[in-house]
């Protein structure tokens, strides 16, 4: 892409706009204590549970606090990223460590299919060599983690209705609450009928259900990791709406990233015959750009059409958001 960092002189009209804007719709230090108690509720209630789990002989039970162990680590992570994304551009890192939280959802996605991929093993297992199963132990081990995810997830209530971070943090505590409790009820079925495949089948269940939703969290990551253009940005209608700006004949060289789970860039290059057109006029793109796009950081350049230029990439009408 050839992109000028450098001004033109006045007789060229080319202006470039630069519009910066981080501010995050919730600050992740208000919810430092929500993120503190919940891993340490999770921490504790992963030991007992999967210490239980082994005395029960209950894969069900160590599923689930394997997959609690994935949430702690996730929950780090996210902790982690989310700090990390709040530090101020350096020489070094011009756009600070945004994409922290990027490598966050991966590694924690890579973590829980590892996870998986370990439980289903030994569900697997356990059904050719099926071993009696504590379902009172199993019940009640079970019931408290319900008490514990779903408290986790009431700490994240308030923040899930403006920060989407803070959203998937709540989403995934209230699927662990559901989770716990269908152990529970696995538990209660197995001291009514003594069907002791049932364990490691609800432990199949539990596998295939994280999996599900972890698929779409690995995707979205590794597509964010390559560049792509985020999910929620409709890449035809944002290009219509630059055509459609006054006084813009072509536009090029439009390339849109996610520089962290939350926020997105963009730079592209307008045609504008008659020049540069005021900062003003800049600014209303960049407003528009962050309020209907959620593109919070734009790099415009102004070009008058006197010379041919094209993207080195690729053409920007060949963007597609898949």
């Amino acid at each position: 892409m050839a992109n000028h960092q450098h001004h033109k002189p006045s007789n060229t009209h080319i202006g470039h706009s630069h519009n910066h804007s981080h501010s995050i719709s919730s600050d992740p230090n208000n919810h430092s204590r929500a993120f503190a108690l919940a891993i340490v509720l999770n921490s504790a209630f992963v030991i007992v549970e999967f210490s239980y789990g082994f005395i029960a002989n209950s894969t069900a039970l160590m599923a689930d606090a394997g997959h609690n162990l994935s949430d702690v680590l996730g929950l780090l992570l996210a902790w982690g990223a989310a700090i990390l994304s709040r530090r101020s551009p350096s020489k070094r890192y011009t756009y600070g460590l945004r994409s922290t939280s990027i490598l966050a959802a991966l590694a924690n996605a890579m973590l829980l299919l590892v996870a998986c991929g370990a439980i289903a093993l030994e569900a697997v297992h356990r059904f050719s060599q099926p071993s009696l199963v504590a379902g009172l132990t199993v019940t009640m081990v079970a019931g408290i983690g319900i008490v514990i995810n779903g408290l986790s997830a009431w700490l994240f209530i308030k923040g899930s209705e403006s920060d989407l971070n803070i959203r998937g943090a709540f989403l995934h505590m209230a699927a662990d609450t559901a989770i716990s409790l269908g152990v529970a009820l696995t538990g209660l079925v197995i001291m009514y009928t003594g069907w002791h495949w049932l364990d490691p089948a609800i432990s199949l269940a539990i596998v295939m259900v994280i999996v599900f939703g972890t698929w779409s969290l690995l995707r979205e990551a590794v597509k964010l990791a390559l560049i792509a253009v985020p999910a929620h940005i409709d890449v035809n209608a944002l290009e219509t709406y630059l055509r459609q700006c006054d006084g813009v004949t072509d536009i090029h060289d439009l390339h849109i990233w996610g520089m962290s789970t939350t926020e997105s860039a963009l730079t592209v290059h307008l045609v504008m015959p008659a020049g540069y057109p005021g900062d003003m006029f800049m600014d209303m793109i960049a407003h528009t750009l962050k309020e209907q796009f959620s593109v919070q950081h734009c790099t415009l350049q102004i070009e008058q059409g006197t010379t041919q230029h094209s993207c080195t990439l690729q053409p920007c009408k060949s963007v597609h958001a898949n």
